[in-house]
C-alpha cells in the first residue's frame, strides 16, 4: 500500500501547485492554527495572501482577471478553459490589518505582486477558509465572500450559505445567498430556497428566491416556482414567479 499512498501524497502536493507572481516576494507556508492568526502573524501589511480550495463541479467561465475593476476582462495569456475550472484560489490584501481586498481566481492565472510580499498558505482546510470568508460578509459589501463561499465545493460552504438565509442577517446578505443557493448548490439550495420562499419576512428578498430558483437546473425548482406563482401570499412575488 506505501506506493499508492505516495502516488495519492503525490497527487495531493501538485494540486496545491504555487501560484505563478511577478514583482513579490513569495513565501510559502503550512497552514495551521486560524486564518485570522495565519493573517495576523504576518503584521500590519501591505501584502497578499492565497490559498486554493477545492470548487464546486461544472464552474465554467473565467476566472482570470486583467485588472482589479473588472472580473470579465479576460487576461492576455491567461488559459481559456472549454470544461471548466479545477480548482479556486482566494487572495487576499491585508493593509493596516484589515482586509483592503477579497479576489477570487484560478489557480494557473498569472499575477503581479505589485512589489508587496505574497504569502501562499498550502494545506488549509476547507472548513475554516469558509468560516473566515463567512466573517468576512459585511451588510454593505456581501458580494465577494459571498461568491468565494458558494464556489467552495463540500458541506461547510452549503451550511454557511444556509445560515446566511436567517432573518436575523440583512436583506441584502440573505438576497446574494439566495442567489448563489440556486446557482451552485444543486437540490440541496433548492430545499433552502424552498423554506425561504415559505417563511422568509421580506417580498424584496423571496422576489430574489424566485429569481434563484429559476437559475437552478434541479426540477423541483419548476414545481416550487408554479406553486408560488399560484399561491404566494404577496401579489408581487406571485407575479415575478
Amino acid at each position: 500500500m506505501k506506493p499508492l499512498v505516495l502516488f495519492v501524497a503525490a497527487g495531493l502536493l501538485c494540486a496545491q501547485t504555487q501560484p505563478q507572481v511577478d514583482n513579490a516576494t513569495v513565501q510559502s507556508n503550512a497552514f495551521s492554527g486560524s486564518l485570522q492568526s495565519v493573517l495576523s502573524s504576518k503584521g500590519a501589511g501591505p501584502f497578499w495572501a492565497a490559498w486554493q480550495e477545492p470548487i464546486i463541479p461544472g464552474r465554467h467561465g473565467d476566472m482570470c482577471w486583467s485588472n482589479g475593476n473588472n472580473d470579465n476582462e479576460h487576461a492576455t495569456g491567461a488559459p481559456v478553459r472549454l470544461e471548466g475550472q479545477t480548482a479556486l484560489l482566494v487572495l487576499v490584501r491585508i493593509e493596516n490589518s484589515q482586509v483592503d481586498q477579497l479576489r477570487i481566481a484560478s489557480p494557473d492565472c498569472r499575477f503581479d505582486g505589485g512589489a508587496l510580499p505574497f504569502y501562499w498558505l498550502t494545506g488549509v482546510p476547507a472548513n475554516e477558509s469558509v468560516a473566515w470568508l463567512k466573517s468576512q460578509v459585511t451588510e454593505k459589501n456581501p458580494d465577494r465572500a459571498v461568491l468565494a463561499i458558494a464556489l467552495h465545493a463540500g458541506p461547510a460552504a452549503e451550511k454557511a450559505l444556509d445560515d446566511l438565509t436567517a432573518s436575523t442577517q440583512t436583506e441584502k446578505v440573505r438576497e446574494r445567498a439566495a442567489f448563489w443557493l440556486g446557482n451552485s448548490r444543486g437540490a440541496a439550495g433548492v430545499e433552502v430556497l424552498k423554506r425561504m420562499l415559505a417563511n422568509d419576512p421580506s417580498p424584496k428578498v423571496r422576489e430574489q428566491v424566485v429569481f434563484a430558483l429559476s437559475q437552478s437546473k434541479e426540477p423541483a425548482a419548476l414545481a416550487i416556482l408554479f406553486d408560488s406563482a399560484k399561491n404566494d401570499k404577496t401579489p408581487q412575488v406571485r407575479s415575478k414567479a
